[in-house]
């Protein structure tokens, strides 16, 4: 989901003159909010037009599919998602409807929050959603979802970021939204019943004959409302406000699921509170990669609230980072969404520049903004395929990757929203976070720290399944997702490819360091000029130490000799295709990782695992990868390392520890110096001797600073502008493909996106 800028309508009807044969009230007249002044409080709202039944503009266009999950399939969550995800998929969207058993308490029905807890709004112009003049552009401020606290409560990370603060000076001048009053539940019921009541009224005679009272009964559809909605935001002639409580943070005014904490007690509210579809436990569900995200970042990982009136909109939009959301609708009218495919994104992006452009001219992210409609059958016309879903109470509506959705209300009603992230989004996560580079958009979250948890939780349940014997219905589902094939696999060697990439382009004499573990585990630290998060590898320059670069804009960081400045590697390009090989189904990388980075085994059962690995070769069902020489595998291999202390501006790069299996290799270090002045150690060659025994061998420290995987002058032949001049290193080339080996395809975009990088630096 994504938080709406509180944005400035300047065509608001309270700024302009109503004509004589406008029909025109105040609901405040109507209504009594307590003790207080409703028009005096700001709690009234001018509406200058009626619905007229014979100009609908609903559109023709096709529903989303429907699933109806038995009780059993109900239990869990993600394997249900999983089961749809094939069918519903191609929609952008689809309806949930649980068993009609499963009806949750609803805390927010309770007297003191209903009748007491206030809640912001927002005022929504929605005559203007598609058919307004551009404003004069401003530097905007884009409001994100934020890191807060971690699940213990301590602040875990923070962002230094100017961009976490939105200046109200601009924020005031935007359009969309405006700050409105402050509501209860109960006086926004109030003053959305009266608002649809008067809107929709039909024109009886005061004086009723009895068999005629249902005149004044007689409500909506929710098909005449929607054909009014698109009459009023295509073919706009009157002024239409609304209120919208959207973005209500479920920490401070509470969530409608119940919780564990809560007031509720007994059988069912224990059964509701830990239930998968419960939102607060959502997004962590086990299999969702979101539960490497230590910190809670707000309507994300902790649901949002959305308190809604007849007509209230929320505009195209895909979720931050691509992600999945799940909405429930706790309780009140129909909510009308429509959906468009994740590879159906671009079009829908096209057709809207196309048939807006001079807010695009002017505002080329407006779609990051929320606060533009196109109506679907414009979308239809241009061949872009939409499809609706009708959300009423008690059901859910979920969007899939990259999905753009969009919709409205129907009348006064209350959802809950939040994210999750399967295995399976990991592919569309990486896309989304290489697209916020070249947008230079900031990031919610760190897709690298999510792969990376993933990829090593993974390990650890093959271990258990095929060394310890724990068949959990866990660790199968991580082992679906390994193999050759395996989504997670494909994502992790997708990654590491990219890494590789970019690392072979960096400039050939500049120093390579290991990143300390805790590099980014106070701050956020993303890079000065794209925002790329950098959990995997950043530049750094003595020049400016709480400055950052990704390996993209290296050369661009600062103007420093390339000895002043150094990479920061949390793994080697070698230990990346160790991990990748682990998943894949290698017996010797799946020892290595999980004995040593990941510390699953101790030292003392070190021998005694791996011994029992060596005995069963066959303990890995699928097939283990091509075996191919590596510093893990090869006799002997030379590599260049820098055997660093600490650096003395903070968090950057570790000292070499012993390994806790020294036993298992024999380390040389030669040609080594150490600069007292500057503390820090020269480029030596460190020369590995791995010995024969198998069971020592998966004991090699994975925590060595390697500088890089080969010599500085391969890594500058790569990049060589000259691509038909031969190498002048004659072992580059089969080097490299011994790195390589056993690779799949990676997508054509992302290598060619890749290359280009490459060639410009």
């Amino acid at each position: 989901m994504k938080r709406d800028n509180n944005l400035e309508s300047l065509g608001s009807p309270r700024h302009r003159r109503l004509g004589d044969n406008d029909f025109s009230f105040f609901l405040g007249q109507y209504l009594n909010v307590g003790s207080l002044n409703p028009r005096v409080y700001g709690f009234s709202a001018q509406v200058s037009t009626r619905w007229d039944p014979n100009e609908p503009c609903r559109p023709n266009i096709d529903d989303a599919p429907v699933f109806y999950p038995t009780i059993e399939e109900f239990e869990d969550t993600l394997a249900y998602i999983e089961k749809i995800r094939a069918e519903a998929q191609s929609f952008g969207i689809c309806r949930i409807v649980p068993p009609p058993s499963w009806t949750p308490p609803c805390p927010l029905k309770e007297k003191d929050i209903w009748e007491h807890a206030k809640f912001s709004t927002r005022i929504q112009q929605v005559d203007l959603l598609q058919n307004r003049e551009p404003m004069r552009k401003k530097n905007r401020s884009r409001k994100r979802k934020r890191r807060r606290h971690s699940r213990m409560g301590a602040t875990r990370r923070r962002s230094n970021s100017s961009s976490e603060s939105v200046v109200t000076s601009e924020t005031d001048e935007k359009f969309g939204f405006n700050s409105g009053s402050e509501f209860t539940l109960e006086e926004f019921q109030r003053y959305a019943d009266e608002f649809k009541k008067m809107y929709f009224q039909r024109d009886c005679s005061e004086d009723l004959e009895p068999s005629m009272i249902e005149c004044r009964k007689w409500e909506p559809s929710w098909e005449d409302i929607e054909g009014e909605y698109w009459r009023i935001v295509e073919q706009p002639k009157d002024e239409v406000e609304v209120y919208y409580g959207a973005d209500l943070e479920t920490g401070t005014f509470g969530s409608g699921f119940p919780k564990l904490s809560s007031v509720l007690t007994g059988n069912d509210a224990d059964k509701y509170a830990t239930s998968g579809w419960n939102l607060n436990n959502f997004p962590r569900l086990q299999g969702s990669v979101l539960s490497f995200e230590g910190c809670d970042i707000s309507g994300v990982l902790v649901p949002w609230l959305y308190v809604g009136m007849c007509f209230s909109s929320f505009c195209w939009h895909v979720e931050d980072h691509h992600l999945y959301s799940l909405n429930y609708m706790h309780f009140g009218d129909p909510k009308i969404w429509y959906g468009v495919p994740g590879n159906q994104a671009t079009s829908l992006e096209a057709a809207m520049r196309k048939h807006l452009p001079d807010l695009f001219e002017e505002q080329p992210d407006l779609l990051n903004e929320l606060v533009t409609q196109l109506s679907p059958s414009v979308l239809k016309a241009e061949g872009v395929p939409v499809y609706r879903a009708v959300q009423h109470s008690g059901e859910f509506v979920l969007t899939f990757p990259r999905a753009y959705h969009a919709g409205f209300n129907c009348g006064f009603n209350c959802a809950e929203a939040v994210n999750v992230a399967p295995v399976d989004w990991l592919e569309h996560g990486q896309l989304a976070v290489e697209l916020y580079s070249e947008q230079h958009r900031k990031t919610s979250l760190s897709h690298d720290k999510l792969l990376l948890g993933s990829a090593r939780q993974a390990i650890q349940a093959l271990r258990e399944l095929h060394v310890l014997g724990r068949e959990t219905p866990g660790n199968s589902r991580w082992k679906r997702v390994c193999g050759k094939d395996g989504i997670l696999t494909m994502a992790v060697r997708m990654r590491k490819q990219m890494e590789e990439e970019r690392v072979n382009c960096l400039p050939p004499d500049m120093p390579v360091r290991k990143m300390e573990k805790d590099f980014d585990l106070e701050s956020e630290r993303e890079c000065f000029s794209c925002f790329y998060d950098l959990h995997l590898s950043a530049c750094c320059c003595k020049c400016s130490p709480e400055r950052f670069a990704c390996l993209k804009h290296v050369k661009n960081f600062c103007s420093c000799q390339d000895e002043d400045r150094f990479v920061l590697l949390r793994y080697t390009v070698d230990e990346l295709q160790m991990l990748v090989e682990a998943l894949e189904g290698g017996l010797d990388a799946v020892k290595l990782w999980a004995s040593k980075d990941v510390g699953l085994v101790s030292g003392i059962d070190c021998d005694v695992y791996l011994s029992k690995w060596v005995q069963d070769s066959e303990v890995l069902k699928f097939e283990p990868a091509q075996p191919r020489e590596s510093f893990s595998c090869s006799s002997r291999v030379e590599e260049k390392v820098d055997i660093n202390t600490p650096y003395l501006y903070g968090h950057f790069s570790s000292e070499v520890s012993p390994s806790e299996c020294q036993p298992a290799t024999k380390l040389k270090a030669s040609h080594v110096t150490l600069d007292s002045h500057n503390n820090v150690v020269n480029v030596g060659v460190l020369v590995m001797e791995n010995r024969t025994n198998s069971e020592q061998e998966a004991c090699i420290d994975l925590n060595l600073d390697i500088v890089s995987d080969y010599p500085a002058t391969a890594r500058k032949s790569i990049c060589d502008s000259d691509s038909s001049s031969n190498h002048s290193v004659t072992d580059v080339e089969t080097f490299l493909r011994e790195k390589s080996c056993g690779f799949d395809e990676v997508r054509e975009p992302v290598l060619k996106r890749l290359k280009s990088d490459c060639s410009s630096s």
